[in-house]
Formats: structure tokens, C-alpha cells, sequence
């Protein structure tokens, strides 16, 4: 539902921020890593998890779009909730996170509070797959410059849920075959070899 909110940065705590965004203030859970790339601002751009329960409501904000889609991915497996999730989050980097659960590092999942043997297992278990399609640059933030048209066309695979390295090898054997493809043209192309 949101994506993203711009604001000032009324208050700052490590575990909630409340931001002004148009004479609105959000309260906003945070994780500690995002607290500590925040904490030095006055304006701040979260990116937004909007989590609804029967009884609640709950906004958790990002300092990069990587970790709120590292969230995302861990608050999909079974028996973690978004506040488990921030926990993760806040006990070590997204970065380590990403790693241990492609490298199957269920002992340095465990060392995070609250997580079991059997919860770190299922957390690999579930996303072990996902990650590596994405990629080890998954939680890099992409550059908002403009994109070329293979770039472009790589993105839009990629949010398809194909593999970045099967799909990169596609496109440049498109591109190299006709560099005149529009990015439509090239995603219908690779859509048939995928």
C-alpha cells in the first residue's frame, strides 16, 4: 500500500521514529540498523512495510529498499512475525542475514534472541532458494539513474522472480542478436527462452 515516506524527523529512538510527512506524523517501527544510518538526520525517506493484524495497524520503516525486502522475505516464513523480523534485523546486518541463510549458517542464525534451531532451519529452508536468485547484490540499493534498455528489461525479469544470472545470459544473446530492441520486445523475447 506504501512505498515510501518523506519526511522530517520529528523523534528518533532505536526501535521507532515518528516522521512528519506533510503535517502528518507516522509512528514507525525501526530496526537498529536502519536506526544507525538514520540517527544523524533531520529529514529521512523510510521505506514502508505496512503489516495488518486483526487488532493492529503497524508501519515498519527501512533506511534501504534491501532490507525492507529482506523483511518481507523473513516475515513470509511461518512463525516469524514482523516484530521476530525486526529483531533479526536489529541483532546483525542484513548483509550477515543474506549470507547465513544462502550459506545454510543456521548456528549464526541462532545466535540472534528468540530464534531457535528449528526457526533458523525453517528460515533457510524457506528462502534459501529465493535469495540465490536474486543474487548476492540483492540488498545493494539500485542507482536511480537512468537505466538502459538491457538494464531495464533485466529489472523487470528479475521482479518476475527469474534468476539473474539465467536471465542475464538470455538478454545479452538478444541484445547481441538485435541491439534496436525496445525493452517490451526484449522481455517478450526472453520470456520465450526462459
Amino acid at each position: 500500500m506504501y512505498d515510501y515516506f518523506n519526511g522530517k524527523l520529528v523523534f528518533k529512538a532505536p526501535t521507532h521514529v515518528i516522521l512528519d510527512v506533510g503535517g502528518i506524523g507516522y509512528y514507525i517501527h525501526i530496526s537498529l540498523t536502519t536506526y544507525s544510518q538514520i540517527k544523524d538526520q533531520e529529514q529521512s525517506k523510510l521505506y514502508i512495510s505496512f503489516q495488518v493484524r486483526e487488532d493492529s495497524q503497524t508501519l515498519y520503516g527501512f533506511a534501504t529498499e534491501g532490507e525492507r525486502q529482506l523483511f518481507n522475505h523473513l516475515i513470509s516464513v511461518s512463525g516469524i512475525g514482523p516484530n521476530t523480523g525486526r529483531m533479526m534485523l536489529s541483532s546483525i546486518t542484513p548483509e550477515e542475514i543474506q549470507h547465513a541463510i544462502i550459506n545454510g549458517q543456521v548456528q549464526v542464525m541462532q545466535k540472534i534472541k528468540g530464534i531457535g534451531p528449528k526457526s533458523a532451519q525453517r528460515v533457510i529452508l524457506e528462502l534459501q532458494d529465493k535469495l540465490k536468485k536474486q543474487g548476492p547484490d540483492a540488498l545493494i540499493p539500485l542507482p536511480i539513474t537512468k537505466q538502459s534498455v538491457p538494464e531495464e528489461a533485466l529489472s523487470a525479469l528479475l521482479m518476475l522472480g527469474f534468476g539473474k544470472p539465467q536471465a542475464e545470459k538470455v538478454l545479452n544473446s538478444l541484445v547481441t542478436s538485435d541491439p534496436e530492441q525496445t525493452v517490451e520486445q526484449l522481455i517478450k523475447a526472453a520470456l520465450k527462452r526462459l
